[in-house]
C-alpha cells in the first residue's frame, strides 16, 4: 500500500487507449490532477481498430461529445452489426446485429418463442425480427424519435486519436515529446519517474501505460505475468491496408472467414479498412499479404504491414501505481471490435477506483477481478466462433472445431444446446441476443424451450411471430438510405 496523495499522473503512450485516457481524466476528474502524456513522434500506433460496439456511447456521453461533429472529424459511418460469412459453412452467412431481437417475457427470451414456431413451420429466419439486422440489410440508417436503432461506429482511429488529444489539451493535458529510454523506481517497486531520450526526466505519482504491445512499464519494468490464450485463439497475426472506396459505405463491418483465418471489411466515409487475420502455422506473412490484396476492392493507399500479436492479457492490469490500458493490457482480436470497449471500460473503472489518496490494495484487487473477467468473456464469446463451425475443408478449421475449450464456454454452449437458455454474467459485455444470434448463426440449435411458450396456442403464437415482424417493417420503411443519412447529417470535410 503506497499512502502518497496522487497529485501527478503520467501517461505513457499515445493513441487511441492514450488520448482517450487523457481526455477523460482532464474533463471529468482532473480538477486537482496534473496530466501528462509521454510520446514519440517516432513511434507510431496500431491503429487499425476502427470499428466500435454501442458500449461506445457510455464515455462519449460522459464527455459530451457532439455526434455529428466527431462523426465528421473522423469520416465515421454507422455500424448496426457485423457479417459473419463462411464462418458455419462456405457461402453462408448470418449477421450479428446489435439491439434486441423480436419480444421476449419474464421467463423467456424470444429465442424460445422462435424455435416452437420453427418446429411449426410458422416463422421465419431468426435475425427477421431484428429491426437493426434488417436495416443493415437494406442499407439503411435513421435517428428516430421512438423505437429507435441501437448502432456504433466505424471510424478512423489515426482521426479519432487526434480529435481525443485536442480534447484532452483544451481541459489541460499536458503533451511531452519522447521516448522513454529509462524508468527509475523507489524502493519498495513503485515507478518514480521516467527519463527521455533528450534527457529529460518526467516525474509522476500515479503512471498509465498506454504504450500498446511494447508494454514499457506494465511489462519491462513491472514484469507483470502474461496469461497466454493462444491455445484458444490460434491467430498470431494480421495484416492492414486502407484502400479507396468504390461504392457507398454498408451499415454493417464484414467478418470474412478465410482458409487460415478471416478478413475484416470495414467501410468509412471515404475509404476503407482491410485486414486479414490468420495464423503463421498455416500462412506465412508473404502469402497472407497476397491474399489480403487479392481480396480487396479499390486501389490501396499505404503499403500492407504485418501485426505481430498474442492473445491474452496480463495477471494483474494494475500493478504497484500503474495501470495498463490498450495493447499494454492485453489483446483479443478484433473480430467483435472490442478493443476501444476494453479500454473505456478500463478507463470508467479507473476514474470510480481513482486513489486520489494513495494507492491501496482493495481497490487495486478489485480492479484486476473486473477487467479480468470481463477480458475473459470476451474471450469465450470469440472462441466460440472458431470452434461452432461445420467447415473442414481446411487443417486450420478442423483444429478449431476438435480443440477443448474453456468451461466456462462450454456451459453457456452446453445450456443453450439443451435448453435453449441464455444469462448474461455480471460484467459481460454480451447480451443474451448478441449470444443467441451467434450461436444460432453457427449452427447451434436448441433441443427444447421453455415451457412457457405452450402457455400460447399455435394460432396465439404465430400472430405473436406476425406481429414481431409487422414492428421491424415498420421501422424500416421510417428509414432513410445509410448513405443518405451521412451525407445530411455528418459528411465529412474534403
Amino acid at each position: 500500500m503506497n499512502n502518497q496523495a496522487i497529485r501527478k499522473v503520467v501517461i505513457v503512450g499515445g493513441g487511441t487507449a492514450g488520448w482517450m485516457t487523457a481526455a477523460a481524466l482532464t474533463k471529468l476528474i482532473g480538477r486537482n490532477l496534473r496530466i501528462s502524456l509521454v510520446e514519440s513522434d517516432q513511434i507510431g500506433s496500431i491503429g487499425v481498430g476502427e470499428a466500435t460496439i454501442p458500449t461506445f456511447f457510455a464515455l462519449h456521453q460522459l464527455l459530451q461529445i457532439n455526434e455529428a461533429e466527431f462523426l465528421r472529424e473522423v469520416q465515421g459511418t454507422i455500424k448496426l452489426g457485423i457479417a459473419f460469412e463462411n464462418w458455419k459453412q462456405l457461402n453462408h452467412q448470418y449477421i450479428h446485429a446489435f439491439g434486441y431481437t423480436g419480444q421476449s417475457c419474464w421467463a423467456a427470451g424470444f429465442q424460445h418463442f422462435w424455435v416452437k414456431a420453427k418446429t411449426l413451420g410458422l416463422t421465419e429466419e431468426y435475425g427477421r425480427y431484428s429491426p437493426e439486422l434488417m436495416a443493415a440489410q437494406a442499407g439503411k440508417f435513421g435517428l428516430l424519435k421512438e423505437n429507435g436503432l441501437n448502432y456504433a461506429y466505424h471510424i478512423d482511429a489515426t482521426r479519432y486519436g487526434r480529435y481525443l488529444r485536442q480534447l484532452a489539451e483544451s481541459h489541460g493535458a499536458r503533451r511531452i515529446e519522447g521516448k522513454v529510454v529509462q524508468v527509475d523506481q523507489a524502493d519498495q517497486g513503485d515507478i518514480r519517474s521516467l527519463r527521455l531520450d533528450d534527457g529529460q526526466i518526467v516525474e509522476g505519482d500515479f503512471f498509465i501505460d498506454c504504450s500498446g504491445f511494447a508494454g514499457l512499464l506494465i511489462d519491462k519494468t513491472l514484469h507483470t505475468d502474461y496469461q497466454d490464450w493462444s491455445h484458444w485463439l490460434p491467430c498470431d497475426r494480421a495484416v492492414a491496408v486502407q484502400t479507396q472506396s468504390v461504392s457507398p459505405p454498408i451499415p454493417y463491418t464484414r467478418s470474412i472467414a478465410q482458409e487460415s483465418g478471416w478478413q475484416w471489411r470495414i467501410p468509412l466515409q471515404s475509404r476503407v479498412g482491410n485486414g486479414l487475420v490468420f495464423s503463421s502455422e498455416y500462412l506465412s506473412d508473404d502469402e497472407a499479404t497476397h491474399r489480403l490484396l487479392d481480396g480487396v476492392e479499390g486501389d490501396t493507399l499505404i503499403e500492407p504491414r504485418v501485426i505481430p500479436f498474442r492473445t491474452g492479457q496480463r495477471h494483474r492490469h494494475w500493478s504497484k501505481n500503474c495501470v495498463a490500458l490498450g495493447l499494454a493490457a492485453g489483446f483479443l482480436e478484433p473480430l467483435e471490435s472490442t478493443s476501444i470497449h476494453l479500454i473505456q471500460r478500463g478507463i470508467i473503472r479507473l476514474m470510480q477506483m481513482f486513489p486520489y489518496g494513495g494507492v491501496n490494495t482493495s481497490d487495486q484487487r478489485e480492479f484486476n477481478r473486473q477487467m479480468t473477467a470481463e477480458f475473459e468473456f470476451i474471450r469465450d464469446f470469440i472462441i466460440m466462433h472458431y470452434h461452432l463451425t461445420e467447415r473442414t475443408d481446411t487443417a486450420f478449421w478442423r483444429r478449431n472445431s476438435a480443440m477443448s475449450i474453456p468451461d466456462t464456454l462450454q456451459h453457456r454452449l452446453s445450456l443453450f444446446r439443451e435448453t435453449g437458455r441464455v444469462f448474461q454474467a455480471e460484467g459481460d459485455v454480451f447480451g443474451e441476443n448478441s449470444w443467441t444470434q451467434v450461436m444460432l448463426g453457427q449452427g447451434l440449435m436448441p433441443a427444447s424451450y421453455h415451457p412457457i411458450v405452450d402457455m400460447m396456442s399455435d394460432r396465439e403464437l404465430h400472430q405473436f411471430i406476425q406481429h414481431q415482424q409487422k414492428k421491424v417493417d415498420l421501422i424500416i420503411q421510417q428509414l432513410p438510405d445509410h448513405n443518405t443519412f451521412i451525407e445530411q447529417y455528418c459528411r465529412a470535410r474534403a
